[in-house]
């Protein structure tokens, strides 16, 4: 699958509550200082096909990209048809934002096993991170014939689609995503995937879109989140959300018309 997911996880709260936590004219203790990761041990050629691409996925897992890249060359060295390892490698690359390498790998991955959805699609995420959208709406269109399930791969199509200014075959594609996974689209967000391809000039629609695929599902909250967000960053196009049929239930929320009375004033770009 299009697994283009990084979870940033922030910890300055725990910090502060610590630090508030410790009576008035305590010592400060400085905390000791944290001790580098051991270096990771290099692929041992004696080590079989599987182990290797075992510890491949632990290194990847641990985010130690370029190591695992290493773990799972070694394996090609033993078995170099093998498209789920070269798949992986462009896995590897994608988190290390070297997308023209890893469009050569999902590119060798595919030639192998022309009949593997998930190096498709991958390789349709990847062009679109290149911002060729034409190719990327091929490919992921060709990853969703050959499986229809993969929320990723709709997910992906969407963006593309939206890149392209084609905006109702984005809704329509994010709906199909939202269908089958309900959190993708909150997963992805969070990534910051999207604010490399998509401009500040994009971005207010982006996310008037995303509110309407969310008053579509039924998820009011989200909806009136996005919609919010939309205000912020200047969406011009605001008063459409009295027309269009997705908004129709989000209308009758109590909490709609507050928002809208309130329009909060756009945040400088």
């Amino acid at each position: 699958m299009c697994r283009l997911l990084a979870l940033a996880v922030g910890l300055l709260g725990a910090s502060l509550t610590l630090a508030q936590a410790m009576p008035p004219g305590s010592p400060v203790q400085q905390a000791p200082a944290a001790q580098p990761a051991p270096p990771v041990q290099p692929p041992d050629p004696s080590m079989s096909v599987e182990q290797l691409e075992a510890r491949g996925d632990e290194l990847r897992v641990q985010r130690f990209y370029g190591d695992a890249i290493d773990y799972y060359l070694e394996a090609l060295t033993k078995r170099p048809k093998e498209a789920m390892l070269w798949n992986k490698i462009g896995l590897a690359e994608l988190r290390l934002s070297r997308y023209e390498e890893a469009k050569k790998h999902f590119e060798k991955a595919v030639k192998i096993d022309r009949n593997f959805p998930d190096a498709v699609g991958n390789l349709g995420a990847t062009h679109y991170l290149l911002k060729e959208y034409s190719k990327a709406i091929k490919l992921c269109r060709k990853a969703i014939k050959m499986r229809t399930d993969v929320a990723s791969f709709h997910n992906n199509l969407a963006n593309a689609y939206f890149s392209r200014k084609e905006y109702d075959n984005a809704v329509r594609e994010f709906a199909r995503a939202l269908e089958l996974d309900p959190e993708i689209l909150e997963r992805r967000s969070s990534t910051g995937i999207q604010a490399q391809v998509i401009g500040a000039e994009d971005r207010a629609r982006y996310d008037y879109e995303l509110a309407r695929v969310y008053a579509r599902a039924g998820s009011l909250d989200r909806a009136l989140h996005y919609l919010k967000k939309a205000m912020e960053d200047g969406y011009s196009g605001l008063d459409s959300v009295y027309k269009e049929q997705e908004f129709a239930d989000l209308r009758k929320d109590p909490r709609f018309a507050e928002l809208m009375n309130s329009r909060p004033q756009a945040i400088p770009q």
